[in-house]
């Protein structure tokens, strides 16, 4: 095959580099055919992350190896890319990608992209989530029949809070239940909510569910809190995710979940689900929620003397934060 092939997408001509690079070795699946599928569904991708900052997740040798993350736009960038500037908790900016049609997705997979991984927040105003993200987990005990179980306990918990979850396979191990927001609060607020959330998930599920951040505290299902801490990013819906058989994070109906089998949902199969049954969150934008019921039942733990909870390791020590350390080296250290 040539060395570079031109796409024609939206308007743009875009050159693709070694269109025949395999991408994916146990499938044979190449660049070109990764192109192909991100233009066959530009429509459903671009819906979920239109208008949102976008890390650059490079695999520049393919699924089998490790990528590099690139947050800054090169500048050698064509001059129809979109990005908006954000700021990070360090306070250091960068101006991030905005894949906002089928052209930023063939230039970005022409620099190794293979998922992608947005900001939950619209360029129109960077400082106020308008998603809330439920990232379902798995410890290694944890069976695929347990994820399943929790993400409806999730689905309970948001409905009785006064918000709809729009579920999706992760394309790895787990579960992702997007919850549209109401831009009304900062990433703290947000993820405080999520906390609630949590813990709420673990209170009706204790033996299946956990909001431990330390590994060594988990078990079954871990609920993420902190992927709803400023700068944290996840796959979007109908990423590819660099796992040997091409996985997609695939959108699902809620009556879906406790039968689907992750491994069915590929790069292969996904673009016949989508004909045949269209995207089951195609309208999550028409389901934004308030937050009102979360954080009235994280003032409510508040109160019964459930703090904060430990933040990711490169933020700065959070106000109200127990110790950072792991409990089983707490016990050793002096008090």
């Amino acid at each position: 095959m040539a060395d570079h092939t031109t796409i024609d997408a939206a308007g743009h001509e875009v050159r693709v580099s070694n269109p025949g690079k395999v991408f994916f070795p146990e499938r044979g699946i190449t660049k070109l055919d990764l192109v192909n599928y991100y233009l066959e569904l530009a429509g459903p991708v671009i819906n979920h992350l239109r208008d949102r900052p976008t890390v650059l997740k490079r695999f520049v040798n393919g699924a089998a190896e490790e990528p590099f993350f690139q947050k800054r736009v090169p500048d050698s960038a064509p001059p129809w890319i979109e990005t908006a500037t954000v700021t990070f908790p360090s306070g250091r900016s960068a101006r991030e990608l905005l894949p906002n049609d089928a052209a930023h997705l063939v230039w970005g997979v022409n620099l190794g992209v293979i998922d992608w991984n947005p900001w939950p927040v619209r360029c129109i105003d960077l400082d106020h989530p308008d998603e809330l993200r439920v990232d379902l987990d798995p410890t290694p005990e944890a069976d695929w029949d347990n994820i399943r179980r929790v993400a409806l306990l999730a689905r309970d918990v948001l409905e009785e809070h006064g918000l709809t979850g729009f579920p999706k396979t992760s394309g790895s191990r787990g579960i992702h239940i997007n919850v549209r927001i109401l831009p009304e609060h900062g990433f703290t607020e947000v993820r405080r909510a999520a906390l609630a959330l949590a813990r709420e998930i673990e209170r009706r599920g204790p033996e299946l569910a956990t909001s431990k951040w330390w590994k060594e505290e988990r078990h079954g299902v871990f609920v993420d809190y902190n992927q709803n801490a400023r700068d944290r990013t996840v796959a979007s819906a109908y990423s590819v995710r660099p796992t040997p058989d091409a996985r997609v994070s695939t959108p699902l109906g809620w009556d879906e979940v406790a039968d689907v089998e992750a491994e069915d949902l590929t790069l292969a199969t996904v673009p016949a689900r989508v004909a045949r049954l269209g995207d089951p969150s195609a309208e999550i934008d028409t389901f934004a929620g308030s937050l009102d019921g979360l954080l009235d039942l994280a003032r409510r733990d508040e109160e019964g003397g459930l703090g904060d909870a430990p933040w990711p390791p490169h933020f700065a020590k959070q106000r109200g934060e127990p110790k950072r350390v792991q409990p089983s080296r707490a016990k050793k250290e002096p008090g």
